[in-house]
């Protein structure tokens, strides 16, 4: 395999955006990220290094309208960015109930140069179908963004889960059949609802980001083999879901060997681990 892409990782503790103590603190508050301290690039990129991982989707997080920031910026994205130009794919995120929030996700397609959008209805407490979202998805149809959605489950603070349920997605996936979509965290615990719509929807993929019970051996193989068919993965999903680990929850290398534990062909693991993400960011075609 020549490369794993990890399509899930909040840089929260990266330590070129973590120099200010309070702004720092505020973050790890909001995200849930406790008894955690900054950590340098170089030591990143050797534990990415341990999975072969050479491509990461890094996430921002705005949920500012009531926070009175956000808690990662998409100028700290792009500053990221910037830094490892070979290694990062910055995806901004807009709080839909700003009333600049159009404004503000085009500047960062246009000026910051992100590759997508990413959205946390849970923590922004707004159901996947208001008009709000789907103006910003618009945009993304304008510049052929992708766009990551969270969904299932969300362990942060002042996020609830009823705002995030996979099938209240799909009036959104369906209105922009140009825009590709992915439904975090297997949208857990509505495995078999993420399911459907990767069935339905060429544009819906989903990602292996979970951490939820025991570790991820045992959590993808149930997610995977009991709570999905034995072979739903290898013989219906296989071009529909992207490999991601949630970091700094968990290790990237620890979610890549929850991945190898599930034993699947060459060429369906080449798949997850790589040739779906380049897809979903129109890049497939690309070295």
């Amino acid at each position: 395999m020549s490369m794993v892409i990890d399509t899930h990782i909040h840089p929260a503790l990266f330590a070129p955006i973590c120099e200010d103590p309070a702004r720092f603190r505020f973050r790890c508050d909001e995200m849930n990220y406790h008894l955690m301290s900054p950590v340098d690039l170089d030591l990143l990129k050797k534990q990415l290094a341990l999975a072969d991982i050479r491509g990461v989707f890094l996430l921002g997080e705005d949920c500012s309208y009531d926070k009175g920031q956000s808690a990662i910026s998409n100028e700290e994205i792009a500053r990221l960015v910037e830094l490892e130009p070979g290694l990062f794919i910055g995806f901004a995120s807009v709080d839909p109930r700003c009333p600049d929030a159009e404004e503000t996700l085009r500047r960062a397609f246009t000026e910051l140069k992100l590759a997508g959008l990413c959205l946390n209805t849970a923590k922004c407490r707004l159901y996947p179908y208001d008009e709000r979202i789907f103006r910003l998805c618009e945009i993304c149809r304008e510049y052929k963004k992708p766009v990551v959605l969270h969904s299932g489950l969300c362990l942060e603070r002042d996020a609830f889960s009823r705002y995030a349920r996979p099938a209240d997605f799909e009036e959104l996936i369906a209105a922009f059949p140009q825009v590709n979509f992915c439904l975090t965290h297997v949208g857990w615990p509505w495995v078999q609802e993420t399911a459907a719509l990767l069935i339905k929807y060429p544009n819906a993929y989903a990602n292996t980001a979970l951490m939820n019970f025991d570790g991820p051996v045992q959590l993808y193989h149930k997610v995977f083999k009991e709570d999905m068919g034995e072979y739903w993965v290898e013989h219906n999903l296989a071009d529909k879901l992207m490999f991601g680990s949630d970091s700094p929850r968990i290790r990237p290398v620890r979610a890549k060997r929850g991945l190898d534990a599930l034993k699947l062909r060459p060429d369906v693991m080449e798949k997850l681990c790589r040739k779906n993400a380049l897809r979903f960011l129109g890049r497939e075609d690309q070295p």
